[in-house]
């Protein structure tokens, strides 16, 4: 008996432990927000170069496709600057951390 004992008897495990998330709250009323977006459109003295490195590097063995690039975007340098500080200072307090950047809103 003192066998299955050992298999179908409680065991005294400790749960782990939850990771409390970090959540930041604005002050500000939602209708006073302007959302920055995180890319922004491209000058279009920009879009020759950039759509012929973009196209060489998806067709790379297969030199007989075509492609259409309809869209160039480039990143926000404000909203960039803004998660990067951010994330920084939220790693200050929890370095072993990973943080996302979701949405970035300016007060009006």
């Amino acid at each position: 008996m003192i066998f299955f004992k050992g298999f179908f008897g409680k065991k005294d495990t400790i749960a782990p432990t939850p990771v409390p998330s970090a959540t930041v709250s604005a002050n500000a009323p939602v209708n006073d927000l302007i959302e920055i977006p995180a890319f922004i459109p491209t000058d279009p003295n920009e879009y020759e170069l950039v759509s012929v490195i973009a196209t060489a590097i998806a067709a790379g063995d297969h030199p007989k496709s075509q492609f259409v690039v309809k869209n160039i975007m480039k990143r926000n340098p404000e909203a960039h600057l803004v998660s990067l500080i951010s994330a920084s200072l939220a790693a200050g307090t929890m370095p072993e951390s990973k943080f996302v950047v979701k949405k970035i809103s300016q007060v009006k």
